[in-house]
């Protein structure tokens, strides 16, 4: 015994050092989100509006366009556009059933006009009827339809082929009073641009954050006026209409395209300065955040509007710096709960290395409080459904159960999850601090293996876990390197995740959400890969 209190001293002075370093980059971070960015200003003239945002009504709890028997109020969608009607001088529709067949009429009555669009997807049936529907709708309500668009990105999803869709178009050209189009991804209007001669404008999303190769926030309007002009260019004679540009304030960063509320203001704000300075004709995506999007493309897809879900306000202002974090409250509030709950704790066992013990302890539960305030926030914009809180939410719980069964170790090694396991089911009374941690080890690498192998293999429109294992990879990789035994099973799980978050950062090497996840993986990998104790167990 007089043998380990020396190595628990270096250990717990080694936990002390990197909580420490941790919580000071924390911290910094929340800080530099509190400070306010100047930006350009938008100061449009008097009585101008912008001219015109995507809008569906869908952002209430549980609506969405795939419960095929939602009908959406007709009040929700006149108190929605009443709200729009104060910031902009035209909606866009992409399709006309679940009570959206109501807002030209409301519309009419706010002062807005309406880009009506009709959804055209597999089933050729409906896409008639659907198609003949919206047409009647336009022609009744000529006054308030701008023009009627015959499909969204139909070329893109490969849902319908390019003499499919001018065979649509022409029919939609010979009944309908109004002026028509077709929308797509400026590359694919490029590449079937023989459609061009069916419509009476041609309508390109430019979306830099969705490209091929991601844009970065510094040179995004760049590549807007860039691809703008070459459209022009290509469709000479033909108007052009932007039927799709904007920014997300949350999610998945892309390459360098970091979605932020900071460069959402910033791209708005120059791209309508810019819009209206050339004279571009243009659509922002989107009016108000669609919580429901999150199932298609990730925490990234419900946060692209101007407007919050909840109470429909703005999410920045058109003038004046923007920040990131309002208060510093909550995060710094979780710090100090956090460290008080495991000084608490660690109170109840004393020894002569208690001084270093505690102190490293109190660093521990500080990060680990930061942390948990951080995954809230996250959870709250990301999580989409009960399995999504109960699975992740649990992992997270286990995190924090960890930290404080921490508080109780007396600097026993950690055996392998596996024996930990046997020891369960065996001999229940004899799991101590110790075989409970190395349990919660396995576990949690196991549960990190499966997040880094899917976020490797399917990385598109999945987050960056980083929150949800920074503190199981900081306090369970000292232990490891220094006290655990690691079975076969968690060396292979450990293995993945080395694997994966190498290969998932060396696509997107300049991606800062990419780099933290790598350091996050290799942190609680890498310990485990290389502990000799570790190559000597079977399970």
């Amino acid at each position: 015994m007089t043998q380990a209190r020396p190595s628990n001293r270096k250990l717990w002075y080694a936990l002390l050092s990197i909580h420490l370093l941790v919580l000071a980059g924390l911290l910094a971070w929340v800080f530099l989100q509190t400070r306010p960015v100047a930006m350009h200003d938008l100061h449009l003239a008097e009585g101008e509006k912008l001219k015109c945002v995507s809008y569906a009504p869908y952002h209430r709890p549980g609506q969405t366009p795939f419960d095929l028997k939602l009908v959406i109020p007709r009040e929700q969608i006149a108190a929605d556009l009443a709200a729009l009607a104060k910031v902009t001088d035209c909606v866009r529709l992409y399709a006309i059933n679940q009570g959206l067949d109501a807002v030209p009429e409301i519309a009419r009555e706010v002062g807005l006009k309406v880009l009506l669009g009709t959804w055209i997807g597999f089933e050729k049936e409906k896409n008639a009827v659907e198609l003949d529907r919206a047409i009647e709708l336009a022609n009744a309500n000529a006054d308030v339809v701008r023009a009627l668009i015959v499909g969204n990105e139909v070329l893109l999803r490969r849902e319908r082929t390019e003499d499919e869709m001018r065979a649509l178009i022409a029919h939609a050209k010979a009944h309908a009073k109004v002026p028509v189009t077709y929308a797509d991804v400026w590359e694919f209007w490029v590449r079937h641009d023989s459609l061009a001669k069916e419509v009476d404008f041609v309508t390109v999303h430019i979306l830099p954050f969705w490209e091929d190769e991601p844009v970065d926030i510094e040179h995004a309007l760049a590549h807007v006026a860039d691809i703008r002009q070459q459209v022009g260019k290509h469709f000479a004679g033909k108007p052009i209409l932007i039927g799709e540009t904007g920014w997300p304030s949350a999610g998945r960063q892309r390459e360098e395209s970091l979605p932020s509320a900071v460069n959402q203001a910033r791209y708005i704000r120059e791209f309508v300065h810019q819009a209206h300075d050339q004279g571009w004709d243009y659509n922002l995506i989107e009016a108000i955040d669609q919580p429901w999007k999150r199932a298609l493309e990730g925490t990234v897809g419900g946060y692209w509007g101007m407007l919050d879900a909840t109470h429909l306000q703005p999410k920045f202002p058109l003038a004046g710096p923007v920040q990131e974090r309002s208060s510093l409250l909550p995060p710094l509030a979780g710090a100090l709960i956090g460290a008080t709950l495991c000084l608490l704790l660690a109170l109840r066992h004393r020894d002569e290395d208690a001084g270093v013990r505690l102190a490293a302890l109190a660093a521990i539960g500080a990060v680990a409080g930061l942390v948990a305030v951080l995954h809230a926030e996250h959870a709250l914009l990301a999580y989409r459904n009960p399995l999504e809180w109960g699975l992740l939410g649990g992992i997270a719980a286990l995190g924090s159960l960890s930290v404080l069964l921490l508080t109780q170790w007396r600097g026993q090694p950690l055996p392998s999850a596996a024996q930990a396991w046997r020891m369960q089911r065996e001999t229940p009374r004899a799991m101590d601090c110790a075989a409970r941690l190395g349990l919660l080890r396995g576990v949690l690498l196991f549960a990190a293996a499966i997040a880094a192998t899917l976020l490797f293999a399917d990385p598109r429109y999945r987050d960056f876990p980083s929150l949800l294992y920074l503190v199981p990879a900081l306090m369970f990789g000292a232990l490891s390197l220094r006290q655990a035994q690691a079975a076969r099973a968690e060396r292979i799980c450990a293995a993945l995740v080395a694997v994966c978050v190498v290969l998932r950062w060396s696509s997107e090497p300049a991606n800062l959400q990419a780099i933290c996840w790598l350091i996050t993986g290799l942190v609680f990998a890498l310990p485990v890969l290389f502990n000799a104790a570790g190559k000597d167990q079977k399970g």
